[in-house]
């Protein structure tokens, strides 16, 4: 029997609860720092000293933390389900809990990037990118990582999974980030749906979506139990 496609759209907090900082809480990055100073190609341009340490803190914290209980049930769906995580997270905690099918759309924190050919891609083993950190090319490396402003290279594959999806679940998004945040409409109108965070939120006009009112580790923990009798009664 084909398994059926779970499509896992997840945001900032899927990783909240392994001690990743979110960007637009409450207490979040972007109350610390300007989107303007760290996350922009101009940012880049004017200091780009100041970008690397930022993204640097950040590697660092990711390559401190571990995947949380949500990251693992996630991971989990792959023994009965053929599971596509697509997440708007830069770190690696869906694949370092045992994702094998993760496609990141705004970039992965562990590797760099020539400034020269968006292509030569490089992974990191360190948590720091330095001035004079060079690509085969002699060209400073950047965080691989798209910048507001940028283009979502992975979004039209993105569009194309989702398509597919015969459950959709969204965890621990705010659906502010756009074109990230369209993907929940382009999932078909009969595919159930569940979106898990502790947020109000007003998809009334979306059909066939189930609610979860909880934090990532807790609505995945009700909904790995209930998913199947729940899809397939």
């Amino acid at each position: 029997m084909k398994k059926k496609k779970i499509v896992v759209f997840s945001g900032a907090g899927m990783s909240a609860e392994s001690g990743i900082k979110t960007f637009r809480d409450s207490g979040g990055l972007w109350e610390e720092f300007k989107i303007e100073e760290v996350a922009t190609f101009d940012a880049w341009l004017k200091n780009p000293a100041l970008v690397l340490d930022f993204y640097n803190q950040r590697r660092k914290q990711v390559m401190e933390a571990k995947p949380n209980k949500a990251h693992e049930l996630v991971a989990e769906l792959q023994k009965t389900h053929d599971v596509q995580v697509i997440t708007q997270n830069i770190d690696d905690l869906h694949e370092r809990a045992g994702s094998k099918k993760v496609l990141h759309l705004h970039g992965e924190i562990m590797k760099s990037q020539s400034t020269v050919n968006s292509h030569l891609i490089y992974p990191l083993k360190h948590w720091e990118i330095k001035l004079g950190d060079t690509c085969e090319k002699g060209a400073q490396l950047r965080p691989y990582i798209v910048w507001f402003g940028e283009a979502v290279p992975e979004m039209d594959k993105a569009i194309e999974l989702t398509e597919e999806a015969d459950v959709f679940i969204t965890i621990g998004t705010s659906l502010n980030v756009y074109p990230a945040a369209n993907l929940i409409h382009v999932v078909q109108n009969h595919v159930p749906k569940y979106l898990i965070d502790p947020n109000e939120f007003n998809l009334d006009y979306i059909k066939n979506l189930t609610v979860i009112k909880a934090t990532a580790v807790e609505g995945m923990k009700v909904l790995s139990k209930q998913l199947h009798e729940l899809v397939y009664p």
